[in-house]
């Protein structure tokens, strides 16, 4: 049913044909304080951000001499409307530039911008060569063109920050980094991004769409992730892992179309299991490297969807225990197999006293 309503609001969000989305301060102070240690000597480019209003940009600004930043960029696409029912010029797209010096202005104006020669699309010329000259990009992309966003910070091989539906992971791109190492979840997920802040001309749609004190409009779909390629805490901890399989078989089928058993939660994946296991998509917000190996995702031997019975359950990701104990997995084999040969005994034992009763 959540599952549902969340996709509602995605669909919702895709009909509007628009991505003005904006990102809540508190977000933002919630998941960059696990990355202040990245900051110190460089130049942070919030490419899809006006700085008049942009809380990214307020973030930086406001902490720039706490962070040791160099140089905070932050840049805004303008539309154009070149159409015959469109008299009124369109505004180029602009930038604004803060180098944190005595003086200096934190909080720009109108006139404080400096315009581009086209619309500031974070794919023109002009914002690839401020692309080029930072080291850390922050901000709240277009979720229309999340792909070519994080293509194009690989292509320029940028460290990054940024938010993103909880569905790109399911994209074979972004999926691929993952697998690969070069990316990986941040720390707050689903719920842990609280809400966006939509224009007045959006409909607030979902249970918890609201108004602020502000007066801002806030929607919260909760299905968003931060997506990085800079360290933090959460990816070396261990899950921790307290089932186990070989005992309760039963608890974790096997896949008709591929060599593995199936894992509802993260919380089950068993700790004696040297095999491949499939686990919900869920699973990369806890995702240790030094810990599992991912596999692949989704598909089983023949090319389709796991399956279950002829069943798919929803989306799995194909992992494998890297620390697994081979002697403890022996022991449990060895238990698992006694206590099986144990209850043959007793239906035996049983059979044969019902026999002569």
């Amino acid at each position: 049913m959540a599952r549902n309503a969340t996709n509602k609001l995605l669909q919702k969000a895709k009909k509007s044909k628009s991505d003005e989305f904006y990102t809540q301060l508190t977000d933002i102070e919630s998941e960059l304080q696990h990355y202040k240690n990245h900051f110190k000597d460089k130049v942070v480019y919030c490419n899809c951000d006006d700085a008049r209003i942009s809380n990214f940009f307020k973030y930086f600004s406001s902490n720039f001499n706490e962070l040791g930043l160099k140089k905070l960029v932050a840049a805004c696409y303008q539309e154009q409307k070149n159409d015959l029912f469109n008299t009124v010029e369109s505004e180029n797209g602009f930038f604004f530039e803060y180098s944190g010096k005595v003086g200096e202005k934190s909080k720009p104006n109108s006139d404080d911008v400096i315009h581009f020669k086209g619309d500031g699309d974070f794919r023109s010329p002009e914002s690839i060569k401020l692309l080029k000259q930072s080291d850390i990009v922050v901000t709240n992309p277009p979720f229309s063109l999340f792909r070519e966003y994080v293509a194009q910070l690989i292509k320029y091989d940028k460290k990054f920050l940024i938010i993103g539906n909880i569905n790109a992971i399911t994209y074979k791109e972004i999926f691929k980094l993952i697998k690969e190492n070069r990316a990986w979840l941040g720390i707050n997920l689903g719920r842990g991004v609280s809400g966006f802040i939509v224009p007045d001309h959006y409909e607030l749609y979902g249970t918890e769409a609201r108004i602020d004190s502000y007066g801002n409009r806030i929607v919260s779909p909760n299905n968003c992730l931060w997506l990085t390629n800079l360290d933090n805490f959460k990816r070396h901890e261990d899950i921790q892992l307290t089932k186990t399989y070989f005992g309760h078989e039963d608890d974790y089928p096997k896949y008709d179309n591929y060599d593995g058993i199936n894992v509802d939660k993260t919380e089950d994946i068993p700790l004696d299991y040297d095999g491949y296991m499939g686990v919900p998509i869920t699973f990369l917000h806890k995702f240790n490297p030094d810990q599992f190996e991912i596999i692949k995702f989704r598909k089983g031997n023949d090319g389709k969807d796991l399956s279950i019975n002829g069943k798919c359950p929803y989306f799995r990701i194909l992992i494998k225990n890297k620390r697994i104990q081979t002697n403890l997995v022996e022991d449990l084999k060895k238990a698992s197999r006694q206590q099986g040969v144990n209850k043959m005994q007793v239906s035996i034992e049983l059979g044969s006293s019902l026999a002569f009763s």
